[in-house]
């Protein structure tokens, strides 16, 4: 055992014994060794199709609902009266694993962890998520409204393996866990998606910008 936090590997003759395995970690090695692979190198080998990659053991986590942010424009109301106006707002939630690179859906990566967690819970997992709708909203005089949401997130861990056909960094098997955090459907373990209307009041600076831009009426701004 060089280390144990990150990559495991294996010979072929030992590739159902995992407790047998030695486990390395490729965040701490030496320079100079280039008999290991780094944990990017095995997920890329896994992306790309050249080594042949299952994702073992999948648990899922606790849903739960993910941060609240700004998914519409911003209403600015230049007036002196209650503005009330009718919002587009869309929304696209991804996945990303334990050292936050995304996770694309569509992509290799995605297709197996799905494949994992159908087999494992009898329901699809996803890597992604968007929704769009409009919803009415009053802004005060001298306020800046937006919407904003928050999607239901879990997580799923497991562990990579990787099989070469032919050794690579001289073993044909490398494992090493991970955990991806993605979009739950609404409603998993009774937690619900939330869309609200947020304002704060207009800053000196954006009422100066109203008075300046002669604005009688409301307006908008992007994001």
């Amino acid at each position: 055992m060089v280390n144990n936090r990150t990559l495991r590997r294996g010979t072929r003759a030992l590739a159902l014994g995992a407790t047998a395995l030695g486990m390395v970690t490729a965040m701490a090695l030496p320079a100079a060794a280039d008999s290991s692979p780094t944990r990017k190198e095995l997920i890329a080998d896994c992306a790309s199709g050249l080594g042949k990659c299952s994702f073992n053991d999948p648990v899922l986590g606790k849903a739960y609902l993910g941060d609240f942010r700004q998914v519409s424009d911003s209403l600015y109301n230049c007036s002196t009266s209650p503005a009330t106006q009718s919002m587009t707002w869309s929304d696209t939630v991804g996945s990303t694993d334990s050292v936050g690179v995304s996770v694309t859906a569509g992509g290799k990566i995605a297709d197996i962890i799905n494949l994992s967690v159908t087999a494992n819970y009898s329901h699809t997992w996803s890597s992604s998520h968007s929704e769009t709708s409009s919803l009415n909203m009053t802004v005060q005089p001298g306020e800046v409204g937006w919407i904003s949401r928050a999607q239901v997130m879990q997580t799923v861990s497991g562990t990579w393996q990787t099989h070469y056909d032919s050794p690579k960094w001289g073993h044909y098997y490398w494992y090493v866990p991970d955990t991806v955090t993605g979009p739950a459907p609404n409603g998993t373990e009774g937690v619900s998606n939330a869309v609200v209307v947020k304002s704060r009041k207009m800053t000196e600076s954006e009422k100066t910008s109203c008075a300046a831009n002669g604005r009688k009426g409301t307006y908008r701004l992007s994001r």
